[in-house]
Formats: structure tokens, sequence, C-alpha cells
């Protein structure tokens, strides 16, 4: 068991300008809409110097967050950490993303679930196909012209709707990004599961999530709060993790014993996933 996460997810914010609905976001309830400065600070603080990869959102869209940049720059202060965000890219103005270069950010997943016009509506996110086409292109030819090093991905999620498009989704992106990857659309627990999947979780390994709260929860897929083990207002990022009800859970999941958790009690995450070699954490 590593004894600190490799991965810190920071829910900034309960905001997000889409509305997919494969996505629960919708339905999140937050009594702290917006996480206040002291608590991502004390989060980035607690884990400085030990080469985290950070991804500063979680129920939410990155861009909505106006602070986004300033989150980054300061995380940016410790020279091991790296800087991960996923985005529909509907909010990504020229201005954005001269703004995420300069404050170093070092990976962006831009979430496009449609290669025609006609699947990304079906897919739940919306009527700018045109524009988010648009954005992504402007900010990889941004990136060309301030010399960044930012990676940037195309995912598409798997979907019924777009499979006779994946191929040209991938030839088309990987042209023009650095990479492109069709991803499994995985279901969120407790929407509509009755039993869950007895098996391990790769998630326990080396990640830790944050509500907008401060409030630690066991997975990034949580949005009801089931599976908490504390709070950073309570305690700091190394105690949580180590802490005997994160223990607890992560020993569970490791054996494959979902039903005695209440979150993963309702969750087939990972259904089709090779365990075969799996040797724990």
């Amino acid at each position: 068991m590593i004894n600190f996460p490799k991965i810190i997810q920071i829910e900034t914010n309960i905001l997000c300008n889409g509305g997919c609905d494969f996505c629960p976001q919708k339905d999140a309830i937050r009594e702290t809409k917006i996480m206040p400065n002291e608590i991502w600070q004390k989060i980035v603080d607690e884990s400085r110097g030990k080469e985290i990869i950070y991804r500063p959102f979680m129920v939410n869209e990155p861009l909505t967050d106006k602070r986004l940049s300033e989150i980054i720059r300061y995380i940016k202060q410790d020279e091991t950490a790296k800087v991960e965000l996923n985005s529909n890219g509907g909010l990504l103005t020229e201005e954005w993303g001269v703004e995420l270069i300069e404050a170093g950010v070092d990976i962006i997943r831009f979430s496009v679930d449609g290669f025609s016009k006609d699947s990304y509506r079906k897919s739940g996110r919306g009527d700018d196909y045109e524009q988010i086409f648009e954005n992504i292109n402007n900010f990889i030819e941004l990136k060309k012209r301030m010399k960044s090093d930012v990676i940037i991905f195309a995912r598409m999620i798997d979907m019924d709707i777009n499979k006779n498009e994946q191929k040209d989704f991938l030839e088309y992106w990987e042209q023009r990004a650095d990479n492109a990857v069709i991803v499994p659309l995985y279901q969120w627990p407790w929407t509509g599961q009755e039993k869950p999947v007895m098996k391990p979780c790769p998630k326990i390994r080396e990640e830790m999530f944050f509500m907008t709260d401060g409030t630690a929860v066991l997975c990034c897929w949580d949005n009801l709060k089931k599976g908490a083990t504390g709070n950073i207002n309570e305690a700091t990022v190394e105690e949580i993790w180590n802490g005997e009800l994160n223990t607890k859970y992560r020993g569970l999941l490791n054996e494959g014993k979902r039903d005695e958790i209440p979150l993963c009690s309702k969750c087939d995450g990972y259904e089709h996933y090779d365990f075969s070699n799996w040797k724990g954490y």
C-alpha cells in the first residue's frame, strides 16, 4: 500500500455549462457551491513535493471557475506537480487558452462525443457542435504559436449513437491533437444498479477526491457523498489517506467486496476490466 496518493482530484465548484444525459452533475446537491480558497490551498500545501498529479475538477466543468488559472499557478509553484483538466471545450476562448498555457497546465482532455452534428446533439452535449470543434482547433494552433508542451487529448465516449463515427473521429483528431481515444461509458453508482460487480476497483490504488466543502470521498463518481472518508477541515491529506475508514474501504475494494461499502454496493464500474493480473495496491 502506498502511504500517499499520486493523484488528487479537487472539485473547485459544482458548475457546468453542459447537460449531458449520462452525467448526474445536474442532480448534484452541495451546500457549498464553490470551494473556498483556503480549502484547495490547504490540500495543495499538504501535498507539495510529492510528484502529485492534480485534477482541479470533479463533477463540474473546470472552465466555469474563474480562479482556474490562479489555482494552476499555485499548484505549479511545486516543480514536481502536474495539472490535468477534462473539459467539454464550450467555454474555451483564446483568452482562456492563453491563461491556461501561461499558468502551466500539463494535460487537457476534451470530451467530444460525436463526430457529426446529429450524434453530438444526441449525446446531450448541446447544439454548439461547430463552436466546439473551432475552440479545440484554435487551442491546438495556440499551443503551437506559444510553443507550449501542453498535451491535448480528444476523447469520445463509446455509445451506440457514435459507433459508426469512431474511426473518422480518431483519424480526424489524431492528425491534430496529441492523442485521440475512445473511452467506455461508465454508470455512476446508485443510478439504477441493483447490485455491485464483485470485483476490485483500480481507483483505490493511488487516487484521492475532495468535494467543494472539503469532504474526502472514495471515488469521483460519489455524487451523493456515500463514501466519505474524512474532511480536510478536520485532518490533513495524509491523515485522511491513511485513516482507519479509508484504509478499511480500500482493503475491501482490494478484495472485491464492494457489497460491504455503501457507495460501491450499487456500482458496476470496471465490470469488463481485466483483473487477471491484479496485485492489489
